[in-house]
């Protein structure tokens, strides 16, 4: 076939896709064109608009299989995190909207209701997929609903406790749901710990031995797969592979098992699939699968086999196209290296997110001194708690949005003991592409009411440096240090400091305090000059360590006619919360107006155009700011509280 006509053959089959229905009707020979076709349709939109490419092009034929089995969407297909399903999205008649992934209005990295009813679940946070499938098939059986329950879970996500939970409360209620394990030995990056090594005893038995034999006969004569997807079953590298146990221990659950099957071979992965269904209780189907499969980009990074690239890249090469710039990651991860140098005791803790957060700059460094625990936050948490009770000072790098998920172990196991245990939460604030779920703007207000925990919120690369040194030689409690994504601005010295609060500028006039939290210090910048053109001075502040609220800040506070704060996470509960409360208990009568991040669900889009809608650009802030102090002009200065209603007429 020549290459115009296999594109043309493509063209030809996608075109016609307009829902699981058509997928149904295909011959095992289209089906394998549209596998190839699907591929080439993701890498030419992904490679515009950024997004999970590796984690969706090794679950093609796997996605093609299930919605040729199952009935979506009668029947439920759940996708554990939830970044492998713009396969998914192509067959339930969503092509269109891939020109505009992850951007403003256009379709979301994740599953979403409101796109369509084949999509169920939405939160992107892993190994809650077969917690969410056991409800649906208990509600189901309750119901007398025959309707099949299929979790689609791996990409990692076995390494994370809930998975375990879910797995024994499914073997105890039989009911009929289908798991599939997709097992591709990645997460973000090489899936680490025991499980994984029992796949590798798995593979090395003489049971998987003959099933690999008659694999490599069938694959011989499979074009499509080939010597390439044999020698990956075959292969086990250092003994790290995905998070999944061998046959006994499922079925010593209760749990029928079948597999392993080559997850690339549509009509093998049917065929197990159809067993597993009408097999009448639990099964679960586990499907090798090669991450990335079939881009050569993706699949010769062995980093993390371009799991998710942040932005547009070259098809060629899988590099990214926008030019290199200083990311907050990077600053984090050279300083921690650079303490590390100096201090023994400093050690690295992640949760199957080493690259990602910078953890991994240490770790090819010092691999002694970092341990990756899987997508496993509560246990990574507890596990610091252990390492600090045993003499060292853990650095714990995650996600500002997954540290929700360990708030308990933090709150007693950590904070209740005074340990000295530093999280870094990177993506902090609003992230923007990813949604929702991955938004970081909760951690001041959750965190924040941790008796004995500290908060930073650096505004640039050198306030970075500076507060990581200073929350690691902390010695009598945990510190969070939090910054947003991206690149970071250049340097915004401060013309003086007071206790621990940064005067970044200051005028003959104290109309205005303008407190700007973090990574707003340029915005807070940018407020006070417009202010000033209306006649009213500014002071405009850095906190540096917002929580507990520093004494300093509640003094310059009760030195101006108005307090302003500005922050990157929610209002309620945030940093203007406690610095109302601060100043109420040391009875300063300025009114204080908050502003930030209302408390509810913000759509996806690009962090610029969020924080518009937000009206947290310095234009708007500097209307709201000269409209409140102009409105105290020949006015008695009254204390302001700020109630709920009054927030939501805000918001």
């Amino acid at each position: 076939m020549s290459v115009e006509q296999d594109t043309a053959d493509h063209s030809q089959l996608l075109a016609k896709v307009r829902g699981p229905q058509d997928v149904k009707r295909m011959s095992a020979e289209q089906l394998e064109i549209l596998a190839a076709e699907i591929r080439d349709f993701l890498i030419a939109k992904v490679s515009r608009t950024g997004g999970h490419i590796g984690p969706n092009l090794g679950v093609v034929e796997l996605t093609l299989a299930m919605h040729r089995v199952f009935d979506s969407p009668r029947d439920r297909l759940l996708f554990d995190t939830g970044h492998q399903a713009y396969v998914h999205k192509i067959i339930t008649g969503r092509q269109a909207g891939f020109d505009k992934l992850r951007q403003r209005g256009g379709l979301s990295g994740y599953p979403n209701q409101a796109e369509s009813e084949h999509d169920l679940i939405e939160n992107s946070h892993a190994s809650t997929a077969l917690s969410y499938a056991d409800g649906l098939a208990k509600a189901y059986a309750l119901r007398g609903e025959s309707r099949s329950v299929v979790a689609v879970v791996g990409d990692g996500a076995l390494t994370g406790g809930m998975c375990w939970e879910a797995l024994n409360n499914i073997a105890t209620a039989g009911n009929p749901l289908v798991i599939v394990v997709n097992d591709n030995g990645r997460s973000y990056s090489p899936t680490i710990g025991g499980l994984a090594d029992h796949l590798s005893s798995l593979r090395l038995n003489p049971g998987y031995e003959k099933v690999l034999d008659t694999v490599k006969d069938a694959l011989g004569s499979t074009p499509l797969v080939g010597k390439p997807m044999y020698e990956v079953l075959h292969a086990v590298k250092k003994g790290i592979k995905d998070a999944v146990a061998p046959q006994a221990m499922f079925e010593d659950l209760g749990i029928k098992y079948v597999g392993p099957v080559d997850g690339h071979d549509v009509p093998a992965v049917e065929a197990a699939l159809r067993a597993a269904k009408n097999f009448g209780g639990p099964v679960i189907v586990h499907a090798v699968t090669r991450k990335g499969y079939g881009y050569r980009p993706a699949e010769e990074d062995e980093a993390d086999c371009l799991h998710g690239p942040g932005g547009a890249f070259d098809v060629e090469t899988g590099q990214l196209v926008a030019a290199p710039s200083v990311k907050w990651t990077h600053v984090f991860a050279d300083e921690l290296v650079a303490i590390a140098d100096e201090r023994p005791d400093v050690v690295g803790i992640t949760a199957a997110m080493a690259e990602p957060t910078g953890i991994a700059t240490l770790a090819r460094k010092y691999p002694e001194r970092v341990y990756d625990v899987g997508i496993a936050e509560q246990h990574a948490v507890t596990s610091a708690a252990g390492l600090a009770l045993g003499g060292l000072h853990p650095v714990v790098a995650v996600y500002a949005t997954f540290l929700n998920r360990a708030f308990d172990q933090v709150l007693l196991d950590v904070a209740m003991h005074k340990l000295p245990v530093t999280f870094v939460l990177d993506r902090a604030g609003i992230t923007g592409p990813d949604g929702p779920s991955h938004y970081g703007i909760w951690d001041m207000s959750v965190f924040g009411v941790v008796p004995g925990l500290r908060i930073a919120a650096p505004r640039d690369a050198a306030t970075l440096r500076e507060e990581l040194r200073e929350a690691t030689a902390v010695d009598d409690g945990p510190t969070v240090l939090r910054f947003p994504t991206g690149a970071v601005a250049g340097d915004l010295p401060a013309v003086r400091r007071v206790g621990t609060v940064d005067v970044l500028t200051e005028s003959a006039r104290t109309d205005v305090l303008l407190v700007a939290v973090g990574a707003f210090g340029h915005l807070g910048m940018e407020v006070a000059a417009r202010v000033a053109e209306q006649g009213y001075g500014v002071t405009v502040v850095d906190p540096r360590w917002v929580r507990p609220v520093p004494g300093e800040l509640v003094e310059l506070a009760a030195a101006h006619r108005l307090v302003v704060t500005v922050e990157d996470g929610v209002r309620v509960g945030g940093v203007g919360d406690a610095l109302a409360q601060a100043m109420r208990d040391a009875d300063v009568r300025v009114p204080l107006r908050d502003l930030g991040v209302p408390a509810d669900w913000h759509p996806h889009g690009t962090r610029a155009q969020i924080l518009a809608d937000l009206r947290l650009t310095a234009q708007d802030v500097a209307r709201d700011v000269t409209g409140w102090i102009s409105g105290l002009d020949g006015a008695s200065v009254e204390p302001v509280r700020v109630t709920a209603s009054d927030k939501a007429a805000q918001n």
